[in-house]
This record gives C-alpha cells, sequence and structure tokens, in this order.
C-alpha cells in the first residue's frame, strides 16, 4: 500500500489473538486492514468514504474500486 499512495498511519499488534491492525490514509480516504499472523488469507478491510461512511470490503479490488470512487467525487 505504500507504493502506490498510501500512508501507514498507525499499527498495532495484539499478542494475544496474534492480529496485526493497521490503519492506511490517502487523502480522504481511510481503510483497516486486520490480518492474523497464522491466517494472511483471512485478511479483513474496512475502508470510510470521505463522509465518514463505513464501506465493507472483502478484497484488494473492491478496496480499489471504492478508492477511485473516492477520488472521483473529491474533483
Amino acid at each position: 500500500m505504500d507504493a502506490i499512495g498510501f500512508r501507514l498511519n498507525a499499527s498495532q499488534a495484539n499478542a494475544e489473538d496474534k492480529t496485526i491492525t493497521n490503519h492506511y490514509f490517502f487523502e480522504t480516504f481511510n481503510f483497516l486492514e486486520r490480518s492474523k499472523a497464522d491466517e494472511p488469507a483471512k485478511t479483513k478491510f474496512l475502508c470510510f468514504d470521505t463522509y465518514g461512511e463505513k464501506i465493507s470490503v472483502k478484497s484488494l479490488l473492491d478496496i480499489q474500486a471504492a478508492f477511485f470512487e473516492n477520488i472521483s467525487q473529491l474533483k
């Protein structure tokens, strides 16, 4: 994500349940990524649009679509 312009705002590790939560942002687009160290295929994502409304996403492709929709609203 850093390579395409998103900035890592915060990262939090929970040793008890072995999860890592990363918060990324770009302009007005924010998303959270939560993954388990032993199950990276089950990574979960949560996005927020310009108005702070939740956008449910299930894959990186969904994040890409939500991101471009968000950017188009900024013009």
